[in-house]
């Protein structure tokens, strides 16, 4: 009887831990499903609501998937500058920073990565193939005679920024607002938005990124900005960071900003949190970027941008 219950409890055991071992893979793999996920849009918002003359553009990514945007011309330009969104349901909301740039004299190509908004695709890869649609953004721009770009971008999209600009000389600058160090890194601070901390939530993090690696053919560490930003010199970088930001602990942001070299530039936003430093000092947060962009992309010399 002892030794039929030893084994029965053994029994149980072993049931628990598959069973226990099984929710976590299935949780992993549905994490995964929601990481890479094409959300809906964001509510509309059209060029005309700020004022603004723009042109609807379509135009391929690198491997083909067609992507949708706007072109925004200055009526005097000084300079073009794309201007990448972060990972939301299209480039709705940040259209919002379009005018400022345009009145000082900016043309803005501003567009949707593929599984958002108004371009093709399914997927998000976090910087794997995003980069293959900013590389379809400047080819579209040297078919109009624009071979030199100021590029600003949101969270993924100043990820995206930096994964690119090592394989072009055609990005001249770059803004980066919120940018996150790593995926993982960033994936752990969104879990601990939600109570969710310690060294196991890590481990789930590492699997639910292997499983979107699985999904997209991908490396989604191979895409991480921190193993590119070195890479980007003698061209500058602007960095915007939030003190608070949660998904870019100061740490993170401090080992990016060592791992970049010169020229290179840092605000950190005292109270503010993820990309919301424009909301907490509007003024000062355009004064940043128009002097950044006046002195690296429209003070130089010599080229068509």
């Amino acid at each position: 009887m002892r030794r039929w219950s030893e084994a029965s409890i053994a029994d149980r055991l072993g049931m628990a831990t598959l069973a226990a071992t099984g929710g976590i893979f299935a949780g992993a793999w549905f994490t995964s499903g929601r990481l890479i996920r094409r959300r809906p849009p964001d509510p509309a918002v059209s060029p005309d609501a700020y004022g603004l003359e723009a042109e609807v553009v379509r135009f391929p990514s690198r491997d083909g998937l067609l992507l949708g945007g706007y072109w925004i011309p200055a009526r005097r330009p000084r300079g073009t500058v794309i201007m990448l969104p972060g990972h939301n349901g299209s480039l709705d909301p940040d259209l919002i920073h379009v005018p400022a740039l345009v009145r000082h004299g900016y043309n803005v190509l501003i567009f949707d990565f593929r599984g958002h908004g108004r371009s093709q695709g399914n997927a998000v890869s976090w910087g794997c193939y995003e980069r293959l649609d900013l590389l379809g953004a400047l080819d579209f721009l040297r078919r109009r005679d624009v071979d030199r770009v100021g590029v600003w971008g949101f969270s993924m999209g100043a990820a995206v920024a930096i994964r690119t600009a090592p394989e072009t000389d055609g990005i001249a600058a770059i803004v980066s607002d919120g940018c996150y160090a790593d995926l993982l890194s960033a994936g752990c601070g969104w879990m601990a938005q939600r109570g969710l901390r310690g060294p196991a939530v890590k481990l789930f993090g590492r699997l639910v990124l292997r499983m979107a690696e699985w999904r997209l053919g991908c490396s989604l560490r191979d895409a991480s900005p921190i193993r590119w930003v070195g890479k980007i010199a003698p061209r500058p970088v602007l960095f915007i960071q939030g003190e608070l930001d949660p998904y870019v602990p100061q740490q993170d942001f401090l080992a990016l900003w060592e791992a970049a070299r010169e020229p290179k530039e840092r605000w950190v936003v005292p109270g503010a949190g993820h990309r919301d430093a424009d909301k907490f000092y509007p003024a000062a947060y355009r004064h940043h970027v128009l002097d950044f962009l006046d002195r690296w992309l429209a003070g130089r010399r010599g080229h068509k941008s």
